[in-house]
């Protein structure tokens, strides 16, 4: 295992968008991490970004190497549950790109494992440190606007063609949903804390879409709503953010960029690295409105917080409680489309103790 002098060695499973696009950059911009190992079937694809890089074929080899510390598991979503599994019962610190499982019996599971094991257990939810979210939540946080009693959050795309991919195929955990709505729901939970109900509508818009490609989920709590929404047909038009308070509004329009900066192959950390242009609008109520910039982002913290936590040595599992919140969350917007109801979070009194985050 690594000390306090040497890099946490760690092992990456999976090389596709998730995997080359952010966890490879954001871990090797990481001073305090390693990455010694990259488990794919397509070793080519590696060398082409990381020459020399010891890559392996079994994805459960890489879950059990005794040349890594901790592993990553950015695999298909039906994946992640087996592989956490084989890497925690292996004695590995373990981090699982989102969403956490596919329901929340595995994810709970994994959360016993990790506690039985001693081991980090931590989900990819990179999406705090971003630009837009850190600028509202800065906002909200002073005050701004008052009390918050409408908080509308969009994660939308424009792809109208259906491609040929497992995130869009008919598989277990398939579908938008799982793909955007743990970001969406994650933000909203550190905001105001776990909602009393969850009231959802998914669909499949694009014609021939085998999984959902649009969803509309409402956090419902005592005085405020959270709308969350997420959309593969959305060309432009709809901010990132609209959050109504007693006191005014804030509209936040454009996405964080270092989705953008990594995909242009920009090194985490480089000159302009997170700084985002679109500032905040601040609507008084008068008419007025004022404007703010945009808090910088930076996804390394995410890697850092997680490669000091190990180093520390002690293991406080908030991380993991709070991503099993996240799932209580996806599942219960799952089962509120099939059934056309509310659905209360199945949650025990401790795992909802689990969370720092406010009650709105």
């Amino acid at each position: 295992m690594a000390s306090a002098t040497t890099p946490i060695r760690v092992g990456l499973i999976g090389y596709g968008y998730a995997g080359k696009t952010f966890h490879a950059p954001l871990i090797r911009s990481v001073q305090a991490l390693e990455l010694r190992a990259v488990g794919s079937r397509d070793p080519a694809k590696v060398h082409d970004d990381l020459p020399g890089m010891l890559v392996i074929t079994d994805p459960g080899a890489v879950a059990t190497s005794e040349a890594v510390d901790l592993v990553v598991v950015a695999s298909p979503n039906e994946t992640h549950a087996p592989l956490a599994r084989l890497a925690l019962e292996a004695g590995k610190h373990v981090v699982i790109d989102k969403p956490f499982t596919l329901d929340l019996a595995e994810a709970r599971g994994l959360v016993a494992l990790a506690r039985r094991q001693g081991r980090m257990l931590s989900v990819f939810h990179n999406r705090r440190w971003d630009s837009d979210f850190l600028t509202v939540r800065t906002a909200i946080a002073d005050g701004v606007i008052g009390e918050v009693r409408h908080f509308e959050s969009h994660f939308d795309r424009f792809r109208p063609q259906i491609r040929d991919r497992w995130r869009e195929g008919a598989g277990p955990g398939s579908g938008i949903w799982y793909d955007l709505g743990p970001h969406l729901v994650d933000q909203a939970v550190q905001l105001f804390g776990l909602p009393d109900r969850v009231t959802a509508s998914v669909a499949r818009l694009r014609p021939g879409a085998l999984s959902d490609d649009w969803a509309h989920v409402v956090l419902e709590y005592p005085a405020l709503r959270a709308v969350l929404q997420a959309s593969m047909l959305v060309a432009g038009g709809s901010p990132r953010f609209v959050v109504h308070g007693e006191a005014g509004s804030l509209v936040k329009q454009r996405l964080d960029i270092q989705e953008q900066q990594l995909l242009a192959g920009m090194v985490p950390g480089a000159p302009g690295w997170g700084e985002d242009p679109d500032g905040l609008a601040i609507h008084d109520g008068t008419g007025s409105v004022a404007h703010a910039p945009a808090v910088a982002g930076d996804q390394r913290r995410y890697y850092e917080g997680v490669a000091r936590q190990i180093a520390q040595g002690t293991i406080d599992h908030v991380a993991a409680l709070e991503a099993l919140q996240v799932m209580a969350c996806i599942e219960a917007a799952l089962i509120s489309a099939r059934t056309g109801t509310s659905v209360a979070l199945a949650l025990t009194a401790e795992e909802r103790e689990g969370s720092a985050a406010p009650r709105a």
